[in-house]
């Protein structure tokens, strides 16, 4: 379970730290980035988590397209894309057992 959340953890820094050195061309102000994914792709949000320096990560997906997009949005309100693909599954797994 602790190498699972450390991998994790590690994971969402590696994003934030590409979203950070993403060109301007894949930033823009949340609300406009939010509304182009609804609109365009039919994306809404899925999932949410609070990174280092105030950045948020979102995970947007669509049940119809099964489009999904991940984005971080930094403190300024500008948000980056830093992921998009296709087949968009929700899933709720069990926890592992304690052992």
């Amino acid at each position: 379970m602790k190498k699972t959340l450390f991998n994790m953890t590690m994971g969402l820094g590696i994003m934030v730290l590409a979203a950070q050195q993403v060109q301007a061309r894949n930033c823009a102000p949340r609300d406009d980035v939010v509304k182009q994914l609804a609109e365009t792709y039919g994306e809404t949000r899925r999932g949410i988590g609070i990174a280092r320096q105030g950045a948020v990560m979102e995970i947007y997906a669509s049940d119809q397209t099964g489009s999904w997009t991940i984005t971080v949005t930094m403190p300024d309100g500008m948000t980056c894309l830093v992921a998009s693909g296709q087949s968009y599954e929700a899933m709720a797994e069990a926890l592992p057992p304690n052992t």
